[in-house]
């Protein structure tokens, strides 16, 4: 029988970088987000893992930049509700890493994208909860999934670079 794991979002993160000027990084995050892995209880090889994040929640701490990645000309939010990641499989690499690869649908396009994924281990909190803890780190080109505005400086430079840095820290709680 199939152990369902299910995010924390208080312990959880998911944050993006990307290049601004291709002299500074912008750093945001979407604070709503919800998801769960399908393991063979304890053992995360060959788990299956979904997630979905709210594209009106991404925080980039710039309220008129927020606007700007919610309007058409970046994610579409009304349109494009959600940011979603389907049929992953976690597959082991070494004893704390694995490789996640999934289906990952932005702004109505799906592309299969593949994370590194750091295991932090299990652990029981204080109330008996069993909790697990990973971290995944990957790159994606923001064009492959439509979201292709752009401007150029007086010098011909881009002001928003192509490819996205994804960091999640997820906290999992056994079901």
């Amino acid at each position: 029988m199939a152990t369902i794991w299910n995010i924390d979002p208080t312990h959880s993160e998911v944050q993006f970088k990307v290049k601004h000027l291709v002299i500074s990084t912008v750093t945001g995050a979407f604070k709503k987000f919800s998801g769960s892995i399908e393991a063979d209880g304890e053992n995360f090889d060959g788990a299956k893992a979904s997630f979905s994040l709210d594209v009106d929640s991404i925080d980039t701490n710039q309220a008129d930049r927020d606007g700007h990645l919610k309007s058409d000309d970046f994610f579409a939010a009304a349109q494009h509700p959600s940011i979603t990641f389907k049929n992953g499989v976690l597959k082991k690499k070494s004893a704390d890493s694995y490789a996640l690869t999934g289906d990952l649908t932005v702004r109505g396009v799906t592309k299969s994208v593949t994370l590194d994924v750091e295991y932090g281990g299990i652990m029981k909190d204080p109330w008996g909860n069993i909790k697990a803890g990973f971290e995944l780190n990957g790159k994606i080109n923001r064009k492959d999934f439509g979201l292709s505005w752009s401007a150029l400086t007086e010098a011909g430079g881009m002001v928003v670079g192509d490819d996205v840095k994804l960091n999640l820290n997820v906290e999992v709680v056994k079901s």
